[in-house]
């Protein structure tokens, strides 16, 4: 990659997005800033003239997320980070969560994300380099009571993840899934949340989730400029990670989850090695 960098970030009007967006523009780089709004930009717009290029961007529109990854590298000659950020909280048991809430979610995290990527490998192979970074969450990897749609999404995007990874890693392009734990973040604001349907049976499991997501709003104990700041440390390694856990809470509930699938399947070893053919 050259000196300055030309990013695409998704969801950079607030929160990781924004951090994100602010961390490369003060660095001396472009950032084409895809939001719904570009008018909620017009701040960041101010405070680094020439560098931050607005856009606006319904990511689950997947034919408009790719024409825009065409018309940014037509503008800047190249895209050298594409971040998907774009998302929000869904919380519902998997028995509340209608098709509806299921699919738009899926649309948001996963086909958005996916279009992306797919629009802008052609233009990082060609020219060799390049990175794609996929905000997953703690939740690609461990789950709790009411987040089962949530982690679903995340649980798929670190495998669109790992698996371009391996098809790309040859022409010089990086894939990291970044997983943030609990965030200051607007992903638990007022409003911000989407709620299903509550069904009482799951009061005891379900229900402290909801109470989680409802009054965790500005105690959460990441901070969303220390975690720029470690992607930008991250992606300019030698060896950048494929996964990349944001924050305490994250790793340690990650390796908490490692451990406890490693000792189930050691329990369970030769049980499923007997399901093989005789020899």
């Amino acid at each position: 990659m050259t000196d300055t960098q030309v990013w695409f970030v998704t969801g950079a009007s607030s929160g990781f997005g924004r951090a994100i967006a602010e961390a490369a523009a003060a660095a001396g780089d472009t950032v084409v800033a895809a939001v719904r709004r570009p008018a909620a930009l017009d701040e960041l717009v101010a405070a680094y003239p020439g560098l931050v290029d607005p856009v606006a961007l319904d990511v689950t529109d997947t034919a408009a997320g790719s024409a825009a990854i065409d018309a940014a590298v037509e503008r800047h000659g190249r895209i050298d980070v594409l971040v998907n950020n774009a998302g929000r909280t869904q919380v519902g048991a998997v028995e509340e969560t209608t098709d509806d809430e299921l699919r738009a979610l899926f649309d948001l995290h996963v086909f958005g994300p996916f279009a992306l990527a797919r629009a802008v490998v052609p233009h990082m192979r060609e020219r060799g380099s390049g990175a794609i970074v996929n905000m997953s969450s703690v939740g690609g990897q461990v789950v709790m009571p009411g987040f089962g749609v949530y982690c679903a999404t995340k649980f798929a995007l670190e495998a669109v993840s790992e698996t371009l990874a391996a098809e790309v890693a040859p022409f010089g392009v990086t894939v990291m899934a970044v997983e943030p734990g609990a965030f200051r973040t607007n992903l638990f604001g007022p409003g911000a949340a989407v709620m299903s349907a509550e069904n009482p049976a799951y009061a005891d499991t379900v229900g402290a989730t909801r109470r989680f997501v409802e009054g965790g709003d500005g105690s959460q104990p990441g901070d969303p400029a220390k975690l720029a700041a470690a992607i930008r440390t991250a992606l300019a390694a030698e060896r950048p990670p494929l996964r990349l856990p944001m924050g305490g809470d994250a790793v340690d509930g990650i390796l908490t989850h490692l451990d406890n699938v490693r000792e189930e399947v050691t329990a369970w070893e030769k049980v499923s090695r007997g399901t093989d053919f005789d020899a």
